[in-house]
């Protein structure tokens, strides 16, 4: 029989990868979540991980810096790309490669030169660890921001903007009912980038609080390091709520389209 090819068989490189790198860990993180070190069904590593004193605060302290960071980021990159979209003060992609190149250069690399310069500054480790880690975590952070809100904001539908100035709307009016409606699949696509990263984060708490400061991958690290059934607890604790944050903010962006297009 001869063989067909058809374009649905682009799909098996993606489906092998699938399989062997996001089903097939997953399935091994629940296996360890909920057994003992002698491969029996425990539920010892719940057990550890709500009795311990410091990991769910730990949990806790990541939840509320992935909070600032994501409020931070938007705060500061919401005005950037409204600019770096608007043709009338960004003629040419200069401005935009500002802004991507730090990128192009190593996490790591990036974290150690902003421990320097934030040294040079007078805020380190000893004196403020908390600006520090949290100064690290929005310079990192805020390109995953810009350039999603940038592409959205790229193409909104300018007739609607005119068309709220010409029915009266004050330009606060306009911003907050017509603009923000518009970019937010932007704004959530940004906040998921960072919010989401930033509970995981390891390398910038550790170099710039110097081990000061503990976030939860730090401390999943830690726990597999000792015990591996707590450690993948740990982790799938981490999955299950990165996975309510993308629910709530996925279902708040439906619900905002759904009143835009119930305006328009």
């Amino acid at each position: 029989m001869k063989f067909r090819f058809q374009r649905k068989y682009l799909s098996l490189p993606y489906i092998l990868f699938l399989l062997f790198f996001v089903i097939f860990p997953v399935f091994v993180i629940l296996f360890y979540s909920f057994t003992n070190r002698n491969g029996e069904f425990s539920f010892d590593a719940v057990k550890l991980f709500f009795s311990s004193p410091e990991k769910p605060g730990v949990l806790m302290l990541s939840f509320l810096y992935a909070v600032a960071n994501t409020v931070i980021c938007l705060l500061i990159g919401y005005p950037i790309a409204m600019i770096l979209a608007n043709k009338k003060y960004n003629k040419n992609a200069v401005i935009i490669l500002m802004f991507i190149m730090p990128m192009w250069i190593n996490f790591v690399i990036r974290t150690w030169a902003t421990r320097d310069l934030l040294f040079w500054m007078g805020i380190n480790s000893g004196n403020y660890p908390d600006v520090a880690v949290m100064v690290g975590l929005v310079y990192n952070y805020l390109p995953f921001v810009i350039l999603p809100l940038y592409t959205t904001m790229l193409k909104m539908d300018k007739s609607q903007i005119e068309a709220s100035q010409d029915l009266g709307a004050t330009p606060t009016q306009t911003f907050f009912k017509v603009i923000i409606p518009m970019t937010m699949p932007g704004i959530v696509s940004g906040a998921t980038m960072v919010f989401m990263p930033t509970i995981s984060s390891q390398v910038i708490p550790n170099i710039l609080s110097d081990y000061n400061i503990m976030l939860f991958g730090e401390a999943i690290y830690e726990a597999y390091k000792t015990n591996w059934n707590l450690g993948s607890f740990m982790s799938l604790v981490m999955l299950m709520f990165i996975g309510l944050s993308l629910f709530v903010t996925r279902r708040f962006s439906k619900s905002e389209e759904g009143k835009r297009s119930a305006i328009w």
